[in-house]
């Protein structure tokens, strides 16, 4: 896939607007110069498609969906501790009721239990169950492997010590600002 799709300086695209001059940014533009533009899009672009087919692979292997396996991962990260329902939305980045909705269908599948928190009858708690954390650990192995086999393979060692280094700096700016 061709990332390098802008059009003529002051074209409005898709994704951004493309600056007049390709070096300008004096901080007061909103445009985007082409390589800002082209990084944007293949960020956009490339995220959907890449989890889509990691995504299929996983169902494919182990029958879990791609909102099963965050759920999964944050849970067994915790060991046998269980994790209040707020907490587990913050962590995964989802809003309470869309979690609340998928954990009932994972509860249905014997995947995790709920109980009432027992400082605060209106808190849940979600447990891993044990088929829940054999689950997991299956899907886990084929899930690496799908994941070595899209993205870490596809790239090399320096281009992936740089997209970490990228993906910890807008995660340290979209945690600082206000």
């Amino acid at each position: 896939m061709h990332f390098a799709r802008h059009g003529p300086a002051g074209e409005v695209a898709r994704f951004g607007r493309v600056a007049d001059e390709p070096g300008d940014r004096d901080g007061e533009r909103s445009d985007l110069t082409p390589v800002e533009l082209r990084a944007w899009r293949g960020l956009i672009e490339i995220t959907p498609l890449l989890r889509l087919r990691l995504d299929q692979l996983l169902t494919a292997d182990s029958g879990l969906t791609g909102s099963d396996y965050p759920v999964l991962v944050a849970l067994h990260e915790r060991g046998d501790r269980a994790v209040r329902s707020t907490e587990l939305a913050d962590l995964i980045g989802w809003e309470q009721s869309r979690l609340s909705h998928h954990l009932a269908r994972m509860e249905r599948r014997g995947l995790i239990r709920r109980t009432r928190h027992p400082a605060d009858n209106r808190g849940a708690e979600v447990h891993l169950t044990d088929d829940g954390r054999a689950t997991f650990l299956r899907a886990a192995e084929g899930h690496s492997r799908a994941v070595r086999e899209h993205f870490a393979d596809v790239l090399t060692v320096p281009q992936l010590e740089s997209l970490a280094e990228v993906m910890e700096a807008l995660k340290h700016h979209l945690d600082t600002v206000t």
